[in-house]
């Protein structure tokens, strides 16, 4: 685990069990420690749809999802599984062409435990991570850059091993996506192969899209070009 840097990760760019595709389209890989697969899709609220031999058919239920809905729907696939990482089970799970790392449902995975996730919304330019403990967010970032969370800076040693620069910008041909797996596997212990995707038995459930809800404003954390940070609170009649 202590050695896991972005080089390791080099696979998702030609991954044979198609991680590509998920890339392309967007996804949500998250992992949650001592939370079996069926409790995580029940939090989710998902409706079970049985199983899935690998990402191979996690896909093609996906694009079969796509065609039915004449490529719009009210759900979300989202596949599980049964991983080893440090401190005992961890449940995989992951989501095509969605989101299953709301702020909510990850405060929930996580009470009384660890939940890692990561993220890209296909087509944009954005990526997400988070790491929640015990129910709180810890750090969170789309650029490394400009973290936020009760603790944005506890992870920047880890960063920058893994390939990750949390004060500048990365060299050129740095592969940001795969550091970030890099850090995930540094969090979790759970280091997701190539053939673990291919080989992973998934049970599924159809997540429901979460609802906008209630919401009073939000918080945008700021970075200036001497490290200082601040941030500018803003109530829901301002934006």
């Amino acid at each position: 685990m202590a050695s896991a840097t972005a080089a390791g990760y080099g696979w998702i760019r030609s991954s044979s069990a198609g991680f590509g595709y998920a890339l392309d389209l967007g996804y949500t890989l998250a992992l949650v420690r001592g939370v079996r697969p069926d409790e995580l899709l029940g939090m989710a609220g998902a409706e079970p749809r049985g199983m899935s031999a690998g990402l191979g058919e996690l896909i093609e239920r996906h694009q079969e999802r796509l065609i039915e809905a004449e490529y719009w729907d009210e759900t979300i696939l989202a596949g599980a599984c049964s991983v080893e990482g440090e401190g005992g089970d961890w449940t995989l799970a992951l989501v095509l062409g969605g989101d299953l790392g709301s702020p909510l449902l990850m405060e929930t995975l996580s009470a009384g435990t660890r939940a890692v996730s990561h993220s890209n919304n296909g087509g944009k330019p954005m990526h997400f991570f988070h790491w929640y403990e015990h129910g709180e967010l810890r750090t969170m970032f789309e650029r490394p850059q400009v973290r936020s969370g009760s603790t944005p800076d506890e992870l920047n040693a880890v960063m920058r091993e893994v390939g990750l620069d949390p004060t500048d910008d990365e060299a050129p041909g740095a592969d940001r996506k795969a550091a970030v797996f890099a850090l995930t596997e540094r969090l979790t212990g759970v280091r997701v192969t190539d053939e673990l995707l291919a080989l992973a038995e998934f049970l599924t459930g159809d997540v429901p899209e979460e609802p906008a809800g209630s919401w009073e404003g939000v918080t945008v954390h700021i970075t200036d070009a001497h490290g200082e940070r601040t941030f500018v609170q803003l109530r829901r009649d301002q934006l």
